[in-house]
């Protein structure tokens, strides 16, 4: 896989590639994606948090081969309602990314927490979130 965006259900939510090199994902706008208040619905807020989530840890592992990532925990905050585009960008904490492959390399596993943010065409910051992963390496996850 070279991107998150080649999964079924990325695929379905027409989960994007930013244009911005600053970002990492983009959901575009839609009717289909809107709440009953007109705006962006919260599930499609999350999806693609998770799912820029998991494209960081892509992008930074230079891929899934020998692993096996797992969504352990997600937490979001919504800080203002969204509306049109949505972008992301994320991050981790300094040496998280060190401390994985260590773990990887010693036990096989580990686990590393992604902060993921939100912003809409208008720049309002729409959420923020942190998605805590599972990563085993095929070995270990077999």
């Amino acid at each position: 896989m070279n991107t998150v965006t080649d999964l079924p259900f990325n695929r379905l939510l027409d989960l994007q590639p930013a244009d911005d090199a600053t970002k990492l994902l983009r959901l575009p706008a839609g009717g289909q994606y809107l709440n009953h208040l007109g705006t962006v619905h919260a599930s499609a807020l999350l999806a693609l948090a998770e799912a820029s989530s998991g494209e960081f840890l892509l992008r930074s592992l230079g891929g899934t081969d020998g692993i096996v990532p797992v969504v352990r925990r997600l937490e979001a905050k919504f800080r203002k309602p969204a509306n049109g585009v949505i972008t992301s960008a994320a991050s981790v904490a300094d040496h998280a990314l060190d401390e994985l492959r260590a773990g990887l390399a010693g036990k096989g596993r580990g686990l590393i927490s992604v902060n993921v943010e939100l912003h809409d065409d208008s720049g309002a910051h729409v959420l923020s979130a942190t998605v805590e992963w599972f990563i085993a390496t095929s070995k270990e996850a077999s």
